[in-house]
């Protein structure tokens, strides 16, 4: 004990500095955390008329350090390092808005299991260059060091169990936080404290950083959605004429075309920008959608993320339905996943991704063979000579492999090509410094947002080289063959596109990419066609002579009207009249219903063609995946 227990008032006596010392330091944080966040709505000045929004924010920090009082009995040392640490996460943050323009969400965390598989690598290249930081990291952690040494203990080792207990609550309350148990529900309140789930931007501003992922992480951490089947239903009886003739559409009777489609790092028209309307940094593009299908592109992300997009290609699943699904390589539990790669398949193709880069990041190599791929060709793969351009592998590398795995006989071919030269951070110097140089930039951009932006065009411009190369080399094959290219989303330029804006006074987050469908050796008049990631797949399939998947029909039926409300997470809202958000909600309940093996008895089949092959094959479930 820490007095004699006989002698009350004076053993109270004792304990109420040390009491009050942990009460002003507890304060102490509650204001710096406020002070760090610089949300309006958890300033200092808060806790007078607001009080709820501050002590929120800082709760988490507060239970951890508490955790830390219980374990090393000093109270500067625990209230110190959990500061730090809760620094440290404010610190990622500032990185993260710095170059995709939204603050942290539950999910970024998963990318912590990334920094192994190659994550690491690419990250790394976001952190800041100046040496200050990493002094004033090391300083805090020196800090930390002789507050352990030097700092008395506040209460004595033995305590008779009160420590062991007081710490055992405090570190079962912070986990049952973590685990988003809904009783924090009642603290964290979507309506008292400001959550807008459509912006995490606006919820952090108000009610604070951390407040703001403990929203979202009790808004959609709990599960998925419940689809509607009747609704969903309903919405494929009124489609089904449409459908039925659709899916009667004879596949093409001449030899399936080999496929290739390429997802371009960081690709998107410059001259959506401001100062740039009349420039022309890919010309190839513009020349190939003067004779093909071509326009803009909603994507489901922003400045990284590349696997949402890739996600939506790939299986014609709309992200914007899946709520729980902000990484979908990394939390994917099916087996099997329903896709375009297995609707090719069912009609004799051979399919394989091609990226040069680690094929542990992302997931991808477990994610592929969910999604159906015989093969994945990744870096190791690729010539040990294959060409370099700043920090990765040059497009021109990915175009000679693309064209060294097509074969000029046997079955069709489907390749998934993802580039990654233009990938961020821009500044790292290219192979032709001079090249990169003479790009001219618009007014008002200078220092290193000019490096940056430079460089980015430097990259794009040879992606846009390289598209013409592969279609020009596909063009004088045999084999017929389809080209699908698009952008999977806007370059991280924040600090750019916040100078020069943009030509249709948007926001950045709501930018539109780029995306062409061309036959290189048929070249047709142009036809312009806006429309969304997850939708290509059904324009590929329609394009290919493929018409007998009565969900990617689907797709081609409801699209267009739906295309224009993919957008990043943290875009203004689009504006949906009632007719549009029925039709928004029973889509939504079509997907939650095919991601999990159960639509394919509400929807009208196709009928076996007279050739006698069944092209239509049902594609596995997650229930009979694998059996």
């Amino acid at each position: 004990m820490l007095l004699n227990s006989t002698n009350p008032p004076g053993r109270w006596r004792a304990l109420a500095p040390r009491i009050a010392l942990t009460l002003l330091l507890a304060l102490a944080f509650v204001l710096l955390t406020g002070m760090i966040d610089g949300g309006i709505g958890v300033t200092p000045l808060r806790l007078f008329d607001q009080p709820r929004f501050p002590l929120a924010n800082a709760w988490p920090g507060l239970l951890l350090a508490g955790v830390l009082l219980a374990l090393s009995r000093r109270v500067l040392l625990s209230f110190g390092l959990a500061f730090l640490l809760q620094g440290l996460l404010y610190a990622i943050n500032v990185l993260k808005v710095a170059n995709l323009g939204t603050p942290l969400l539950p999910e970024d965390f998963r990318m912590v299991g990334q920094l192994r598989k190659g994550g690491m690598h690419l990250l790394s290249g976001y952190l800041p260059h100046s040496p200050w930081p990493y002094l004033g990291l090391l300083a805090a952690l020196s800090l930390v060091v002789l507050a352990w040494r030097l700092e008395p203990p506040l209460f004595p080792r033995r305590t008779r169990g009160a420590r062991l207990m007081a710490g055992v609550v405090l570190a079962a309350t912070l986990a049952s936080m973590l685990a988003g148990v809904t009783t924090w529900g009642r603290i964290y309140n979507a309506r008292v404290l400001w959550l807008e789930p459509w912006s995490a931007t606006s919820t952090a501003t108000h009610s604070g950083l951390i407040s703001s992922l403990m929203m979202f992480h009790l808004q959609y951490g709990q599960g998925k959605r419940k689809p509607d089947r009747a609704a969903a239903a309903q919405l494929i009886g009124q489609s089904t004429p449409a459908l039925l003739q659709l899916l009667q559409t004879p596949t093409t009777t001449d030899k399936l075309p080999d496929i290739v489609v390429v997802q371009s790092e960081s690709f998107f028209d410059p001259t959506i920008m401001r100062g740039y309307e009349h420039s022309n940094f890919a010309p190839n593009l513009r020349r190939l959608a003067a004779h093909g299908i071509s326009g803009k592109l909603h994507v489901p992300t922003f400045g990284g993320g590349t696997i949402r997009t890739e996600f939506e290609v790939l299986t014609g699943l709309s992200l914007r339905y899946f709520d729980n699904l902000q990484f979908p390589y990394l939390q994917m539990s099916h087996k099997a996943v329903p896709s375009l790669v297995r609707t090719l398949g069912a009609h004799g193709y051979t399919t394989m991704a091609l990226h040069g880069n680690d094929p542990a990041f992302w997931n991808r190599t477990a994610a592929f063979k969910a999604i159906g791929f015989d093969k994945f060709v990744s870096q190791s793969s690729f010539p040990p000579g294959a060409a370099m351009d700043g920090k990765y592998m040059a497009d021109s590398a990915m175009t000679d492999e693309i064209m060294q795995q097509l074969k000029d006989s046997g079955p069709p071919q489907f390749i998934f090509a993802i580039s990654i030269e233009a990938h961020g951070p821009y500044d790292v110097e290219p192979t032709h410094a001079a090249e990169r140089d003479a790009i001219p930039v618009p007014d008002g951009i200078s220092g290193r947002d000019k490096l940056e932006l430079q460089t980015y065009l430097y990259h794009l411009k040879h992606a846009d080289a390289e598209l013409g190369r592969l279609v020009k080399q596909l063009a004088q094959r045999q084999r017929p063959s389809l080209v699908l290219f698009y952008g999977d989303h806007l370059p991280a330029l924040s600090n750019s596109y916040h100078i020069t804006g943009f030509v249709d006074g948007g926001d950045m987050l709501s930018q539109a990419g780029v995306w062409l469908l061309v036959d290189p050796q048929h070249p047709r008049q142009r036809i312009p066609m806006d429309t969304a990631a997850w939708l290509l797949p059904g324009k590929l399939l329609a394009q290919a002579g493929i018409h007998d998947d009565p969900y990617f029909a689907l797709t081609e039926l409801v699209g267009p009207q739906l295309a224009a409300l993919t957008e990043a997470p943290g875009a203004p809202p689009p504006v949906e009249g009632s007719d549009l958000q029925r039709l928004d909600q029973a889509m939504s309940s079509v997907e939650q219903l095919r991601i999990n093996g159960k639509l394919d008895k509400l929807l009208p089949q196709a009928a076996t063609p007279a050739s006698g092959i069944v092209h239509n094959s049902p594609l596995p479930t997650p229930a009979t995946a694998g059996q």
